[in-house]
């Protein structure tokens, strides 16, 4: 049931079909007791200040999660930003403060993260590829170098993105990013699709496993379909796998945190 006095989270994407937030924020909500409600809501990226712009007057709104393509652009609408977001610059959360000003968090990279670790997935002294260097995965990178990473592998086929994460990384883990080639997807132990390839029935494999040492896990952020075509090929080669699901379930607490939505 929904109460005159619930609490309102947003998730905005584009598109939002595929979100899982909704579900697992509710049910959360539903086990502690919270009077809140989490919803979707699809807007193409020239609406989004807009529709930010208009939550900032909805009185009961406790916070709004951000999907692809809207993180980089979230990040730059903030008045403030975490160090997180800082270090991506993009944010997958917004907090309108008391004042009005709104606050940007990134709790992907922090997901992901706790996500392997909770699967008993080492992190510490692992050589990474990230593909993507889009929102997720300028969130991904600098949590996984915090967890100990050892050395990540960027491959984007837009080198200004690839370079920005780059540079940004150098500040606080200087010689450990480097620009992907076909020779590093022989000598990593992780390999992370950070792109959304994987969401539709007909998109391309962002990268062919067939290409990774035996051993080397397969992490996909794709959450729906829970099994991704890039998933089912890696499983097939006998690669352990890694679902998109648990990189949100370890933001769920956090994102309860952050929204002040703990009784």
């Amino acid at each position: 049931m929904i109460s005159g006095t619930a609490d309102l989270v947003v998730v905005i994407g584009d598109p939002v079909a595929q979100v899982r937030a909704p579900a697992l924020l509710n049910a959360a909500f539903a086990r502690l007791g919270v009077d809140g409600v989490t919803v979707p809501l699809h807007v193409a990226p020239p609406q989004l200040e807009n529709v930010l712009s208009a939550l900032g007057a909805v009185e009961n709104l406790r916070g709004v999660l951000l999907t692809v393509p809207h993180k980089l652009a979230a990040c730059a609408f903030a008045d403030r930003r975490s160090a997180a977001a800082e270090q991506a610059g993009s944010a997958n959360a917004l907090w309108r403060a008391p004042n009005g000003r709104w606050h940007a968090e990134n709790f992907d990279g922090l997901g992901f993260v706790t996500g392997l670790q909770d699967e008993g997935r080492r992190v510490e002294g692992r050589d990474v590829a990230l593909f993507g260097a889009g929102g997720a995965g300028r969130a991904i990178a600098p949590a996984l170098l915090d967890a100990g990473a050892a050395s990540i592998a960027v491959f984007d086929p837009d080198e200004a993105r690839v370079d920005e994460l780059r540079t940004r990384a150098e500040r606080w883990w200087p010689g450990r990013v480097r620009r992907g080639g076909v020779a590093d997807l022989a000598q990593i132990d992780v390999a992370v699709n950070a792109t959304p390839l994987g969401m539709r029935p007909g998109d391309d494999l962002p990268f062919d496993p067939a290409k990774l040492a035996g051993g080397t896990l397969v992490a996909d952020i794709v959450m729906e379909p829970e099994i991704t075509r890039l998933l089912h090929a890696a499983a097939e080669l006998g690669l352990p796998t890694h679902q998109g699901i648990h990189m949100l379930s370890g933001q769920i607490d956090h994102y309860l945190s952050f929204f002040g939505l703990r009784n």
